[in-house]
């Protein structure tokens, strides 16, 4: 058995062509919210060791990212759209479709855009954790403590794995736990998703073999999880510091 290509580019995803990459059965990303400057508001980071008592850190006012002012969804559905394979002729199944992470009171909009550019269907995910980010408004308010992402399609039902380690059909819930990662992967982005939550949904919506890309690399987390299941990734990170720390931390000399 071949192994698996895991492919990062330092780029922007809108330049894909020039990589001559294979369309992905499962185009994955966590989209940008949009917070900008609040992104570690209720965060301990906002102060020196996570302390009030210490005075703010160089994170109080700043965003996570430079892409939470300036990102574009739909410019964002225009090119994953590209990236995706094209739905399965007639009679046949395994049809492609997207992930995309995104705040709660952006859902709305992605569902809006995603329309668009034709994936007309989607089914909404909530992840939930035993922890929240949010302590310094635990004392104030009900804090979160849950992720959201949708599954869109275009038309027919995306590709679909759910027969158990036991060789039976399992029902698939809305809802995922969220598992936090263990010492075996590096946290390099400051919204790194669970290696062990990406994997679950690859599992779900791909074989061995297929492609999975992600537009929005950040730590190279779903390279990862894609490689360690047997799927070829390919992946883009605009940012030269994420992109160095995915490669050199997460993704290794097994990367290209």
């Amino acid at each position: 058995m071949t192994e698996p290509r895991c492919v990062l580019f330092h780029d922007n995803f809108q330049n894909f062509k020039s990589y001559n990459i294979p369309k992905a059965q499962l185009v994955i990303a966590d989209i940008p919210y949009n917070i900008g400057s609040d992104f570690y508001a209720s965060r301990p980071d906002w102060y020196v060791d996570g302390d009030n008592r210490n005075g703010e850190s160089d994170k109080a006012r700043k965003a996570a990212f430079n892409t939470d002012f300036t990102f574009n969804i739909a410019e964002y559905f225009h090119f994953c759209n590209r990236l995706l394979k094209k739905e399965p002729m007639k009679g046949e199944k395994g049809a492609p479709c997207m992930i995309v992470f995104c705040a709660f009171q952006q859902i709305p909009k992605v569902i809006t855009e995603a329309e668009k550019y034709g994936f007309k269907n989607y089914i909404p995910l909530t992840f939930c954790k035993n922890y929240s980010p949010q302590v310094l408004k635990a004392n104030m308010k009900i804090v979160g403590a849950t992720e959201y992402a949708l599954v869109l399609y275009r038309g027919k039902l995306p590709k679909f794995n759910n027969v158990g380690k036991d060789g039976k059909s399992h029902m698939i819930f809305n809802w995922f736990d969220w598992k936090r990662d263990g010492k075996d992967y590096p946290k390099i982005h400051p919204s790194q998703k669970p290696v062990s939550v990406l994997k679950r949904l690859i599992e779900i919506f791909t074989d061995p073999g297929d492609v999975v890309i992600d537009p929005c690399a950040g730590s190279g987390a779903t390279l990862r999880a894609a490689r360690e299941l047997g799927r070829d990734s390919y992946g883009f990170e605009v940012s030269r510091d994420f992109y160095l720390k995915a490669k050199e931390q997460m993704l290794g000399e097994e990367a290209v």
